[in-house]
Parts: structure tokens; sequence; C-alpha cells
């Protein structure tokens, strides 16, 4: 079951139920996960800080990150305040590929951040419609 909606002047923007529940889940996955990695940071979990001073981090230094991303998770699980979440995460995500190439980390650690920024915006664009308008997909019949 779908339906079209116009958003402004006549941009045509498709909605399922589908859609919009896998990107419900596909938030709720991701807010889960960073919740959980913030948490970790501020309640100073032993692994999470040998790993944080291999990366040049001090324990005080953990907590404030952690706290900080677990205010930019809060702000992207809230429905309204979503795409602001949404950008503050990316910015976040930006500062842990910093720190993985700084130091040197294999391939994988440097773009597991961006995997996520990427499942973030995903999450998004499936749950919320109005962002079709703003970053349209076409096929490659219609280019």
């Amino acid at each position: 079951m779908s339906a079209t909606r116009t958003i402004g002047i006549s941009t045509p923007i498709s909605e399922s139920k589908a859609r919009i529940w896998t990107g419900r889940i596909l938030t709720a996955l991701v807010a889960l996960f960073l919740l959980f990695d913030g948490i970790m940071k501020v309640i100073k979990e032993r692994h999470v800080l040998q790993s944080a001073a291999q990366l040049g981090y001090s324990t005080e230094s953990m907590v404030a990150i952690g706290t900080l991303l677990l205010a930019c998770t809060l702000v992207y699980a809230i429905p309204r305040t979503a795409v602001l979440g949404a950008l503050l995460l990316t910015g976040y995500l930006g500062g842990a590929v910093a720190t993985q190439v700084r130091v040197g980390n294999p391939v994988f650690e440097c773009i597991f951040p961006v995997i996520f920024g990427v499942l973030v915006w995903a999450g998004l664009f499936l749950r919320e419609p109005r962002l079709g308008a703003l970053m349209p997909l076409r096929k490659l019949s219609d280019l």
C-alpha cells in the first residue's frame, strides 16, 4: 500500500508503510548502537578507556565525548529534531574518521564511522519522505 504526496510546488514523493517502518527500524538500531557506545564512554568502561588511550584520548575527554554522543543521538532519535541530529552525528562521525586516520589505523577502522554515517542518513531518508525532495534519487533511465 503506497501513497503519493506532493511537497512544495509539485514534487511527488512516495510513502509506503514498509519504507517508513524500515527507516524506523534502521534508525532504532543505529540509535541503540550509538547510545550503547556513548554510555560505555560515560561510565568509563575499561576496554573503552584502553582503546581511547591508544588513540591519544584521556579518561576525562572520553566522558565529554560520550556525553556529546548521547546528546547528538537523543536529538537524532526525536522525530521533530532528527535532521539536526543527523547533521550533528555526521560531524561527530567525521571526527571519528579523522582520529582513525591520524593514528594510522587500517582502512576498515577508518571507514566504519562513514558506514555508520550512511546508516544514520539512510534511516532518516526512509522514514522522512520530505528528504526526497531535497535529495532526489533518480533512475539511470531518467538521466
